[in-house]
């Protein structure tokens, strides 16, 4: 039954995560009164990309290469990290929340550092805003993390992520969970360059952020971007299923709940999508703020 689980979870990490491109991509074209692209759309881009050849500047290094490749096994440890179904995770280990922030972390400066490797000036201007705004996002992601873990007296996402902690954490601190619920989410869109931090479809160079930094990636090095940012959208989306449905048992019933209210944050990031317009570049600091903010509150209101 072990064994099973296992590769359940497995499957779901490596399957499930380019879906919920295909979700978001269907809600705002519904939303827009169109029929939009085919839910499986991300599956066959990745698969066309990887068949494909890559063109390699002469002027870049071993960095350029590295990036995506970290990229792609930075997300895929973090999600190894996070518990999925029954609540618990592939690896866990005490302190993992900060291993998964460093994680993540390691993967946006390899990212950065590929683009700075190009030599242009678009990339490197992706690259500093980048910077930027992580100093604002990672402190929110901190915080909202060490507020479930004050509540529980745990120093591990399996153990105050599991559907009895949080239980109880809802019965005992409301007020706290709603207010990281809200800080993560605002993390997510930053984190996964979605409006209205940034917009994943524009081509305008001087409003772009995350994906200036990969212009010069094709072939299998940008499939491997592609993957690893929907592996990075599944990981912070499994993050908040986990803190708003607190079902464990019965199991069907868990792992029933965890995949739908993981497509279900997918729906939701497209209605935001489709309601608003992305924020002006001085805005968005204020945004990640209030984000900082809202976890800060929680943890606050945790010290008794």
């Amino acid at each position: 039954m072990i064994a099973v689980e296992i590769v359940a979870k497995i499957v779901i990490v490596l399957a499930l995560p380019p879906l919920l491109l295909g979700v978001i991509a269907r809600t705002k074209a519904r939303v827009a009164g169109r029929v939009g692209p085919p839910l499986l759309q991300p599956y066959y881009d990745i698969a066309k990309l990887v068949r494909k050849h890559s063109v390699v500047s002469s002027t870049t290094t071993w960095m350029f290469l590295a990036g995506p490749a970290v990229g792609l096994a930075a997300a895929l440890i973090g999600a190894l990290l996070i518990p999925i179904g029954d609540g618990r995770a592939l690896w866990s280990f005490d302190g993992d929340f900060i291993a998964l922030a460093y994680v993540l972390g390691l993967a946006r400066f390899f990212t950065m550092a590929a683009a700075l490797d190009t030599g242009s000036a678009f990339e490197g201007m992706g690259a500093a805003r980048e910077a930027t705004f992580a100093c604002l996002a990672e402190p929110a992601f901190i915080l909202g993390v060490m507020a479930l873990a004050r509540a529980t007296g745990s120093l591990s996402l399996s153990a105050f992520l599991g559907s009895a902690s949080i239980a109880h954490i809802w019965a005992t601190a409301g007020a706290s969970i709603v207010l990281v619920a809200a800080g993560l989410l605002v993390v997510l869109l930053a984190e996964n360059c979605r409006i209205p931090v940034d917009d994943p479809t524009t081509h305008l160079e001087l409003t772009m952020i995350h994906e200036v930094m990969v212009l010069d990636h094709g072939g299998p090095m940008f499939g491997a971007v592609l993957y690893g940012a929907a592996i990075k959208l599944f990981i912070f989306a499994a993050l908040l299923v986990r803190i708003l449905i607190p079902i464990h048992d019965p199991a069907w019933l868990a792992w029933a709940a965890f995949v739908l209210g993981v497509l279900a944050v997918a729906v939701v990031v497209g209605l935001i999508e489709s309601a608003m317009a992305r924020l002006r570049m001085p805005h968005v600091p204020a945004l990640l703020m209030s984000a900082c903010l809202l976890c800060a509150l929680a943890v606050v209101l945790l010290v008794r």
